[in-house]
């Protein structure tokens, strides 16, 4: 999607610019106050940095946030459909910290983003990480197999992302998308994903992203992970269910667990007040050792 053709009350355009770090073209939302310890913060797949709207204001006090949208999705035009899986994803965004000269102490990332963020401790050096409804399971029986097999076809057909577009590009869809999610979310959060679906780019970039997504070698790492990591799970995610973040937990020396009663697959979406009252103190804690 072309910033220009944002809505004019995007969530936090006015903090939006755009960088250009080879392979590519990043959108990222840059906030807070510039000495302040710097936090990343990574959307889920199909989502976009927007996502984190009702967070940001709750961490500038403490953090400078950098929000980048992921390549292909959102306002970030990635260079190159090949580096949209989990370790590409990962490299680029270390660039880009790089290039911006702002090393992240602490990483919070959402679903897939929580994903990433596990996997740049291997790549820089993190203080804490922070996920929020991880995505660190696998799909049971057939479907992990068909499931990435079915997004690589799709992404690899052309006009694929266009049809998406229009079939799913109207209120009721992505209204029982979301219902779908166990997060219904208000009016403008409904109207702000379905600016994202109907971008023919944002899912194009969608597709690449699940047709690549790897975790093994992740999953793997876990256990030699010397890192605190907290796990904020939700306990009517229908998306990524709440034992998927236990066991990861239980498989990682310094992680702790919460769950949220209430809430859905966007927990940061519905009760932002509710998630940095749980992160927050747990940081200032970590940081401060």
């Amino acid at each position: 999607m072309d910033a220009a053709r944002l809505p004019a009350d995007w969530p936090h355009r006015a903090k939006g610019r755009r960088v250009r770090v080879p392979p590519h073209d990043w959108w990222l939302i840059d906030d807070g106050p510039a000495e302040a310890p710097v936090m990343l913060m990574l959307h889920g797949a199909g989502g976009s940095g927007h996502s984190f709207r009702h967070m940001i204001p709750l961490l500038t006090p403490f953090y400078r946030v950098i929000v980048p949208d992921l390549p292909g999705q959102g306002c970030t035009r990635a260079g190159g459909m090949r580096r949209l899986g989990l370790d590409a994803m990962a490299e680029d965004l270390t660039r880009l910290c790089a290039a911006l000269d702002t090393p992240p102490q602490v990483v919070l990332g959402h679903s897939a983003g929580a994903a990433i963020a596990l996997r740049l401790a291997d790549l820089m050096p993190l203080r804490a990480v922070v996920g929020i409804n991880a995505a660190l399971g696998t799909f049971d029986g057939a479907a992990g197999v068909m499931f990435p097999l079915m997004a690589r076809v799709l992404a690899a057909t052309p006009f694929v992302a266009s049809a998406v577009s229009r079939l799913w590009g109207n209120q009721a869809t992505v209204d029982k998308l979301l219902a779908g999610t166990g997060s219904p979310l208000d009016a403008t959060g409904r109207a702000q994903y379905l600016t994202l679906v109907r971008d023919r780019a944002h899912v194009d970039g969608t597709l690449g992203m699940m047709a690549q997504w790897r975790l093994d070698g992740l999953m793997a790492r876990l256990p030699s992970l010397h890192l605190p990591v907290l796990l904020i799970a939700s306990d009517r995610d229908n998306a990524v269910p709440p034992r998927v973040s236990r066991d990861a937990v239980a498989h990682m020396v310094m992680a702790d667990y919460v769950e949220i009663a209430g809430f859905g697959h966007l927990v940061h979406e519905e009760a932002a007040e509710r998630v940095a009252a749980e992160m927050l103190p747990w940081l200032k804690a970590r940081l401060a050792a």
